[in-house]
């Protein structure tokens, strides 16, 4: 299997010929070609998406027009949930359950978004009789889009629809470690009638091809998920033409529990907060943080939990956890377990490959406990199937441990106490909190972190918001004073 760029609505190779293959993380067997973009391929989808913006009908279609086509895409997605799921198991290795509700994801992304811009209103000031003043929505040009490799087509469809839905055209340059699902795009955008150029696909390496894109002076928006030290190289590049960032970057959420807790469900909450997904999460609850008073009991169980966590072959639906996505990942999660042993933490579930699975890039869910702020696992994003478990004793230290790394993602809290979940929710450091919960997302809402999570917000009228800018019309309505500077 061959996978080429999408550029101006035709597939073609690279301006080079270069390649690079693609490995099956349940066997770490090449299974894919794919065109390896450079410099010469950015520059002529953004030509393509630049042309469809100053000439093409998508910018200055109506919202309720672009919303059609979005719900068409919708549509084009839930006729290939199978197909699309297939493929991100095989490409991930995350489990097949989890992948097929990925595929269900994508489309409500595109549905959600087709609302938002068809009753997303647009201010309007009025200044008594005088004045009447109104803000325009215009579609800020190219929007660059870099993915990830983890759930890459759900998280493909959360920046293509509402930049679409925005009226930008793109350019989509996935992870290229997770090729194989992007190249269902082409043909779901042309069956529901997007217009050539409005969406251009360039795989590559993200030194050479998304480099070129953050660097292309006729793309001023770029929006980006991936790991902290990479959002920073964009920020430095994309400061030399001022563009405008949404970035998306790593986390070591806490999950705090106190022992008013409701602790079964807050243990179901940590098991999969951090095993689901292959723990490969940006969301992922990698530090569970213990009131002392229950905490060995909970370590216990999160330990014995942990270790009946199914781990297997993707495509059987009984597996929990899957293969990590590929050899390198594999052996970065697999030094941090080293790590994790050196400083002194107590490993009381997994951290080997299970004995059944002698290749691919297996890890059974891993446990530690008494891990303390200042260990590696404890402050680094491992971004894998790891837990780290640390005990607290009062509420002043479980807040001091949840905001003891430079991340500021999501925070999850378990307690039953009212008034402590207000004053926690005001002090925990990070854009997302969820109170008694697990990861549940409201599309309406901001997502986004502080500190080294990230750079501003996405969800609902916060992505429009990314991918257009804003224009203030100021009408007099009656005759305004004007200062008559050299007049006799």
């Amino acid at each position: 299997m061959n996978l080429e760029h999408y550029i101006g609505g035709a597939h073609v190779p690279s301006v080079s010929g270069a390649t690079f293959d693609a490995l099956e993380p349940a066997s770490n067997e090449t299974y894919l070609t794919v065109a390896a973009g450079g410099p010469e391929d950015i520059a002529a989808a953004v030509a393509a998406a630049r042309k469809a913006f100053t000439d093409g009908p998508w910018p200055r279609m109506t919202g309720e027009q672009r919303a059609t086509v979005l719900r068409r895409i919708a549509a084009a997605i839930e006729s290939r949930d199978d197909r699309i799921a297939a493929l991100e198991c095989r490409d991930t290795g995350l489990p097949i359950t989890q992948a097929r509700g990925q595929a269900h994801r994508a489309a409500h992304n595109f549905r959600f978004f087709a609302d938002v811009i068809t009753t997303l209103g647009e201010d309007v000031y009025r200044v008594a009789s005088a004045q009447l003043n109104y803000v325009l929505r215009k579609p800020v040009g190219v929007a660059g889009l870099i993915t990830p490799w983890n759930t890459p087509f759900m998280l493909e469809t959360w920046k293509l629809a509402p930049a679409l839905a925005a009226g930008c055209p793109v350019v989509l340059k996935p992870a290229e470690w997770s090729p194989a699902s992007a190249g269902l795009l082409p043909e779901i955008m042309e069956e529901a009638g997007l217009p050539a150029g409005v969406f251009n696909l360039v795989h590559g390496i993200g030194e050479e091809a998304g480099a070129a894109l953050v660097e292309h002076p006729d793309v001023p928006v770029i929006s980006f998920t991936g790991e902290t030290g990479t959002g920073q190289v964009i920020m430095r590049t994309a400061a030399a033409n001022l563009k405008t960032l949404s970035m998306e970057l790593g986390g070591k959420s806490p999950l705090i529990v106190f022992d008013d807790a409701d602790l079964d469900r807050a243990l179901d909450a940590a098991v999969f907060g951090v095993f689901s997904l292959n723990g490969e999460r940006c969301t992922a609850s990698s530090r569970v943080l213990v009131q002392d008073t229950v905490y060995e009991s909970f370590v216990a169980r999160l330990a014995e939990r942990a270790s009946r966590v199914r781990v297997g072959s993707p495509d059987d639906p009984a597996t929990e956890l899957g293969a990590l996505v590929h050899p390198e990942h594999y052996e970065r999660v697999m030094d941090y377990v080293r790590i994790g042993v050196e400083e002194g933490a107590r490993l009381v579930a997994g951290g080997s490959r299970p004995a059944d699975l002698p290749v691919g890039n297996f890890l059974s869910a891993t446990v530690f406990a008494d891990v303390t702020p200042n260990m590696r696992i404890f402050q680094e994003e491992i971004f894998g199937p790891v837990v780290c478990v640390t005990p607290f004793s009062t509420e002043a230290e479980a807040l001091e441990l949840a905001n003891a790394t430079r991340y500021g993602l999501a925070a999850y809290l378990w307690t039953n106490d009212l008034r402590r979940t207000h004053r926690l929710a005001q002090s925990v450091e990070a854009g997302m909190l969820w109170v008694n919960s697990q990861n549940v997302r409201d599309l309406r809402t901001p997502f986004g972190g502080v500190k080294a999570s990230g750079l501003g917000r996405e969800g609902g009228r916060h992505s429009i918001d990314v991918y257009t800018e804003s224009h203030i019309v100021h009408l007099a309505t009656e005759d305004m004073p004007i200062p008559r500077f050299g007049a006799a």
